[in-house]
C-alpha cells in the first residue's frame, strides 16, 4: 500500500461513483497520470492522486461525457494541482464553466477520509495471516468485514464485537475489500468446465 493520498484505479472509481472501466480507459488513453509502485501481491501496482477522484466525478455529469481525449487531457490538467479542500469554479471552455463546489466537494472528501483511515487503520504485511489485508493489531481481515456487512450485518453490531476497532476502520476495511478482490480461483463452481 502507498502511504498518502493515492487511490488505485479500482478506489478512485469506487470513490467517484463511475465504473471501474472509466478510470482504467482514461489511464490507457493517458488521460490521467499514473504512479506505478511494487506491491505485496503483483509486481506493480498504478496509483492515481485524490485529484482524480474530483476529474471523474466531474466527468460523470452527462454534458460532459463526450468531451473529446483532447479536451479531457486539458481538464486533467487544470485538476492535477488543485487543492481538493478548496474547489470552486473552474472554466473548460469559453462560456462552459465547472462548479466543482458541487460537482466533486462531497466524493473528495469521502476519497480524504477514506485514504485517511485506510493509511492509519488498514495494513497488509506477509508475515501476518500471509500478506492478506487486516485491520491493524487485530486479525480481523477486510474481507471478514465486507462478508459481515455484505450478509446483512450492520457496522453497529460489528463495533459491538470489535470496540476497540474505531467505525472509521471497519468502513475503510468493507471499502478496501470491496477494491482490492482477493486473488485465486473465482468462487463460483467451475466457470472453466462450462466453456469447453
Amino acid at each position: 500500500m502507498v502511504a498518502g493520498l493515492h487511490l488505485t484505479v479500482r478506489e478512485t472509481a469506487e470513490l467517484s461513483g463511475v465504473g471501474f472501466k472509466t478510470v482504467e480507459k482514461a489511464v490507457d488513453n493517458r488521460i490521467v497520470r499514473v504512479v506505478i509502485k511494487p506491491s505485496l501481491k503483483t509486481r506493480k501496482m498504478r496509483y492515481l492522486p485524490l485529484n482524480a477522484v474530483v476529474f471523474f466525478s466531474a466527468l460523470d455529469v452527462d454534458v460532459l461525457k463526450g468531451l473529446s481525449v483532447a479536451r479531457k487531457r486539458e481538464l486533467w490538467k487544470k485538476l492535477e494541482k488543485l487543492d481538493t479542500r478548496r474547489l470552486g469554479t473552474i472554466e473548460i471552455a469559453h462560456g462552459l464553466s465547472l462548479d466543482l463546489g458541487v460537482l466533486s466537494a462531497e466524493p473528495a472528501e469521502r476519497a480524504r477520509d477514506y485514504t485517511e483511515a485506510r493509511d492509519r487503520y488498514i495494513e497488509c504485511h506477509a508475515d501476518i495471516l500471509g500478506g492478506t489485508p487486516v485491520i491493524r493489531g487485530t486479525r480481523l481481515t477486510v474481507y471478514a468485514v465486507k462478508a459481515r456487512i455484505d450478509a446483512g450485518e450492520p457496522v453497529d453490531e460489528l463495533i459491538d464485537d470489535y470496540p476497540e476497532v474505531p467505525a472509521a476502520a471497519i468502513e475503510a476495511a468493507n471499502l478496501y475489500a470491496r477494491t482490492h478482490p482477493m486473488l485465486g480461483r473465482p468462487s463460483a463452481g467451475k466457470p472453466w468446465r462450462e466453456a469447453a
